[in-house]
């Protein structure tokens, strides 16, 4: 698995380490020990590992405590946004530690969650009935899920929601200033990612999509 945080970008190998390079000023590359990880996320300033155990470890800026992920268990995915954690335990209920600024991390009554992602200052859930739900801020939109169906897929941007459906076809709510949710024509997708300012969709066919 490759990811990129704000100003770092992490590997997971297959021997379950993790190799990371780009800026370092608070020890958000300062994965060297890790060991046994299955799933890596980054955000702005922190790095995020979940063990095959299904505990969680992270490193990097902890000023709102979004590091603090050291009691959990039973955790199946994670997920950082820009200054908070958000995992999914394999119940299908969701823990969330870090700065709740706009309530991105009230997700203690979340339930049936499949899936997780965290944007910079809001928390999408995808529900195993293919609906969705978001907290957190809302100023734009991004959180206006609610009415979203046959989704399969959730991706969380800066003040940006997207959801891939079932038959392919994508939605997206929130701030479109540089184009990011111009998704409406998009077809055949079977994964889809949100950046800062722009979205990207995977076709069946390997070829890739992108706007913003």
């Amino acid at each position: 698995q490759v990811l990129a945080g704000r100003y770092h970008t992490m590997g997971l190998k297959a021997d379950g380490t993790v190799v990371t390079t780009g800026w370092n000023d608070y020890g958000q590359l300062n994965v060297g020990d890790w060991i046994d990880i299955i799933k890596v996320a980054g955000s702005f300033l922190h790095t995020v590992g979940l063990k095959s155990d299904g505990t969680v470890v992270a490193v990097g800026y902890n000023e709102y405590r979004q590091c603090n992920v050291g009691g959990w268990t039973d955790i199946v995915q994670v997920a950082a946004g820009y200054h908070h954690t958000v995992g999914l335990r394999s119940d299908g209920t969701v823990v969330a530690v870090g700065s709740d600024s706009w309530g991105q991390c009230n997700v203690a009554g979340w339930t049936d969650i499949v899936q997780v992602a965290a944007g910079n200052y809001h928390t999408v859930g995808l529900r195993s009935d293919r609906t969705v739900v978001g907290v957190g801020g809302n100023l734009v939109g991004q959180c206006a899920v609610g009415e979203w169906t046959g989704i399969i897929q959730v991706a969380a941007g800066y003040h940006h929601t997207v959801g891939l459906r079932s038959d392919g076809t994508v939605v997206a709510v929130g701030s479109d200033a540089s184009g990011q949710c111009n998704v409406g024509d998009w077809t055949d997708i079977i994964q889809v990612a949100a950046g800062y300012h722009h979205t990207v969709g995977l076709r069946s066919d390997g070829t890739v999509v992108a706007v913003g």
